[in-house]
C-alpha cells in the first residue's frame, strides 16, 4: 500500500521545528558572542547578554514540541487508518 501524502506536505508540528531551529540559531548565536570576550581577554558583555544565550533551550524545547506534536498527528492518522478498516 503506497502512502498517500505528498512529498511536500507539512505535518503538525513542522512550523514549530522551524521556529525552534531560528530561535536555537540565535541563542548560539548569542551564546558565541557572549563566551568570546571571555578568551579574547576583552571587557565582557551585559548581563542582558547571557540571557539572550538561554534562547539555545528555548529553541531545542520549541523544536521538541513540534516533533512531539508530529508524533501525535502520525499516530492518530494510523489509529485512523487501522480502525477505519475494521468496521
Amino acid at each position: 500500500m503506497r502512502d498517500e501524502t505528498p512529498a511536500n506536505s507539512t505535518a503538525p508540528g513542522d512550523g514549530l521545528v522551524r521556529a525552534g531551529a531560528i530561535v536555537f540559531f540565535f541563542g548560539a548565536t548569542a551564546t558565541l558572542v557572549t563566551v568570546a570576550p571571555l578568551f579574547l581577554g576583552t571587557t565582557p558583555f551585559p548581563t542582558y547578554m547571557f540571557w539572550l544565550s538561554m534562547l539555545m533551550g528555548v529553541g531545542f524545547a520549541i523544536a521538541g514540541a513540534g516533533v512531539l506534536r508530529t508524533i501525535a498527528a502520525q499516530r492518530s492518522q494510523a489509529r485512523a487508518h487501522t480502525s477505519g478498516g475494521l468496521g
